[in-house]
């Protein structure tokens, strides 16, 4: 009984109401925000599936490549939001507005010649994925559309991440919504061909969320022409503010090594998902659902860590590491709520779930089977991208680099191919590589967030 009232006591002084609710504040729009993406993403495999398993898988192929060529821009982003977050917290708006100039600048020319890259090299890229002959075809036309209006994406994701360092979440919730409701509707004008449109298949769902980019991109570069924004293209102008190369080389400091980490996770990632290409057509379509479903829980996840990583740079640009530290563990918590409940909802409607895609049984009841491992996946995984979060925020993203590459490119890859291949369980084994990468994530942040070492970092 004592142990008990001990736990609330220590909960209730390190959870006061106000530090709750200004987490809350924040969070909910971020939450949304990020759910609408992941959910938009399991609404293309829903009406995608209306083309066959084939047409899903082929799709499923394209993820991982995609998600590699966007690796330098994920780690601009954390970059982008750690820096503006600090400097919101030190009340340097001049130097905020100096780093999200500079980064749109860079952004632009390196989407263009990366974008022109992947293009081109299509065809290569989706066998080196494990594409086969009826699949082939339709992954390269989608990977071609999407990588060719990447610079849309890559420019809306810049911008908001300043908006989010910068305490704006709700903005950047607008233009994520807004961008995936047009996605959704568009998917099922252009998919299979509603109220006149062409049905174009495949490359219907890759216009879709093309167009939607476009509009996400119009939206967040609107948002900041609003004056009183502590990121703004009035104060740039007005106050004759430049891209330098102090800014350039802040940006670089704190995302080197979250490209290298992304780049290094971006490989493991596309081994698990070759290993799964390997397993069959229907087992790769019941691999690609599962990654649509665990992407929801991810996104609770990543709304927190967007949350935590603007409070955390708020609290620590104003000196304050203890405030930094709280913010965190409350993030944590609400992460750790929403993960019980997401486990529930899971366990019971595996099956229903898989059905709303696919009508043949075996393909259902494999993906039961991977439901089964999901639901002890999320609740590693909504922890440990929230305290991952809290680091990379801090500028600790050399231990993150280390900690995700081990996890992802080694031991997610090694326990696949042991399980799936060595022991026989196929595409559940894949998922057996899948669980120990977030367990092993888990681990390492959870320690180092503890150790309280990432509140002294400068950046």
């Amino acid at each position: 009984m004592n142990n008990i009232t001990n736990y609330f006591q220590k909960l209730k002084s390190n959870y006061h109401k106000e530090t709750l609710k200004t987490t809350i504040d924040m969070a909910w729009p971020a939450i949304v925000e990020s759910f609408f993406v992941a959910f938009a993403g399991l609404i293309d495999s829903l009406m995608v599936s209306s083309l066959g398993s084939s047409s899903v898988a082929a799709v499923g192929l394209t993820t991982q490549p995609k998600l590699l060529g966007l690796a330098l821009f994920f780690a601009l982003n954390v970059a982008i939001s750690a820096l503006v977050a600090r400097r919101r917290g030190e009340q340097r708006q001049d130097s905020a507005n100096e780093i999200l100039y500079t980064a749109v600048l860079f952004i632009i020319v390196a989407a263009v010649i990366l974008s022109v890259g992947f293009v081109a090299f299509a065809g290569p890229i989706m066998n080196f994925c494990g594409s086969t002959a009826d699949t082939h075809d339709g992954a390269v036309a989608y990977f071609r559309i999407i990588m060719g209006g990447m610079i849309f994406n890559c420019i809306q994701m810049g911008i908001n991440s300043a908006q989010r360092g910068a305490g704006n979440t709700r903005i950047t919730m607008r233009t994520n919504v807004t961008s995936n409701v047009i996605n959704i509707i568009l998917n099922y004008l252009l998919i299979n061909g509603h109220f006149g449109f062409p049905a174009l298949g495949i490359q219907g769902a890759a216009l879709a969320t093309v167009s939607g980019t476009v509009v996400a991109c119009i939206m967040s570069i609107a948002s900041i022409f609003k004056k009183d924004n502590f990121i703004s293209i009035p104060y740039i102008m007005s106050h004759k503010i430049s891209p330098t190369a102090a800014a350039f080389f802040n940006l670089i400091k704190v995302g080197y090594s979250v490209f290298f980490e992304q780049v290094l996770m971006r490989i493991g990632f596309m081994l698990t998902a070759i290993m799964a290409a390997d397993q069959g057509t229907d087992a790769m379509a019941a691999h690609q659902v599962g990654m649509n479903i665990m992407a929801l829980s991810f996104s609770f996840g990543d709304g927190l860590q967007s949350t935590a990583v603007a409070l955390i740079g708020r609290s620590l640009g104003a000196g304050d590491p203890d405030l930094a530290k709280e913010y965190g563990r409350t993030c944590r918590l609400i992460g750790a709520f929403i993960a019980v409940c997401l486990v529930g909802i899971y366990y019971f409607g595996a099956s229903g779930l898989y059905h709303l895609f696919f009508r043949e049984e075996h393909i259902v009841a494999i993906g039961v089977s991977i439901m089964h491992v999901i639901i002890f996946v999320v609740i590693f995984q909504i922890c440990q991208v929230i305290y991952m979060g809290c680091l990379r925020g801090a500028g600790d993203t050399l231990y993150t680099a280390i900690a995700s590459t081990i996890s992802v490119t080694i031991i997610r890859t090694v326990v696949s191919y042991l399980f799936g291949y060595t022991l026989g369980f196929g595409i559940i084994g894949i998922w057996m590589g899948v669980l120990g990468d977030q367990i092993s994530r888990f681990i390492f942040a959870t320690v180092r967030f503890k150790q309280g070492k990432w509140v002294q970092i400068k950046i």
